[in-house]
């Protein structure tokens, strides 16, 4: 196939764009290369045929319907977004614009694009959403998200992308826009902004630097490698239902505080202290407002229908991790002057 990913040159879009180059398909990466993108995250295949890349906005719709135009894909994958809940804490009106708006762009021009080659029926407008749209869930490890789970956004970031997979289902149901939608749990793997919760740490336990748990550090995440989500995501691409949404998840809850606790002791074990633990530098800050308790995804769906089930632990794929940045140093300090990181965002409320 040949795909257009939006968003390819931030964290799990590069991960998918390399992924689908690496199982044969064509990709245009569209990106609008704001503060959270790095085209060194598809430097492994930026020199291969399959790939090309467009610089533009998908607040843009004319250039939307150029780049349809111009290179005629079999499939859209969607994964341009402002995604990052402190920052819309501080600033809602880019995540109201991109994330809303942006999607609205990209489902208009699609449709047009769709309707011009005469309504195709093996194209695919893949919508890559989140799990946090279904709100927070009790302590009780029996109740789990399911597709079919009330939408109850609770940030400014969530309700922007609950607004989104509206849109995405609004356009399957009165036009016919051949969709297929997924709502991911916590990614983490090589490639995290450094703004996020694993590189935070990850990084500031390498300089020496307090590390920052929110609250008590008892908020429950379902953590999921970011390769594992790639590979899914071509899966449901290729061959979810029409009209369906897929839950993806990492079947890996923990808490903050265990998570952090983890990452520690596999920085003690590949780059030890000169004395005492990485642990030693926890410690534990204001909540952030409306931060949701526990989130968990039920992968039933997924697994029963499509055969998939995520492929490492999360002990497993924060191994790996930790190994990528102590490997990627390069990679990480050129994005640590970048606005906002390394900054407590998210408490002007």
């Amino acid at each position: 196939m040949k795909l257009l990913v939006t968003g390819g040159a931030g964290f799990i879009g590069s991960a998918v764009v390399r992924h689908a180059i690496g199982a044969g398909h064509e990709v245009v990466n569209l990106d609008a290369l704001t503060y959270a993108a790095c085209l060194d995250n598809v430097a492994s295949v930026a020199d291969s045929p399959l790939y090309s890349f467009v610089h533009a906005d998908i607040r843009d719709r004319a250039a939307l319907d150029a780049v349809f135009a111009a290179h005629v894909p079999d499939a859209v994958m969607h994964l341009a977004a402002e995604s990052h809940v402190d920052r819309s804490i501080d600033g809602p009106g880019d995540f109201i614009e991109t994330n809303i708006t942006g999607t609205y762009n990209m489902l208009e021009a699609a449709r047009a694009y769709w309707a011009a080659q005469g309504k195709p029926e093996a194209f695919r407008f893949h919508h890559i959403s989140t799990d946090e749209v279904f709100g927070s869930l009790p302590a009780d490890k029996s109740v789990r998200f399911t597709e079919d789970t009330p939408y109850d956004p609770r940030s400014p970031y969530s309700a922007s992308k609950a607004s989104s997979d509206h849109l995405v289902r609004a356009w399957y149901e009165t036009y016919g826009l051949p969709v297929v939608l997924t709502n991911c749990s916590n990614n983490y793997g090589p490639y995290h902004f450094p703004e996020k919760l694993v590189p935070v740490i990850i990084l500031g336990a390498l300089a020496g630097k307090p590390l920052p748990i929110y609250g008590d550090g008892s908020n429950v995440r379902d953590w999921l490698y970011v390769e594992d989500h790639a590979d899914a995501l071509l899966l449901v691409l290729q061959q979810g239902q029409l009209g369906r949404s897929y839950n993806i998840g990492g079947e890996n809850e923990r808490t903050n505080l265990e998570l952090v606790q983890t990452l520690c002791a596999i920085l003690d074990e590949l780059r030890p202290k000169s004395a005492g633990s990485y642990a030693d530098q926890i410690t534990f800050v204001t909540d952030r407002p409306g931060h949701d308790a526990r989130y968990a995804i039920d992968p039933s769906r997924i697994r029963a229908e499509l055969g998939w089930r995520p492929s490492v632990t999360v002990e497993e794929g924060l191994r790996r991790t930790v190994q990528w940045y102590l490997d990627n140093e390069a990679w990480w300090r050129a994005l640590q002057d970048r606005a906002g990181v390394g900054e407590r965002l998210g408490v002007k409320a």
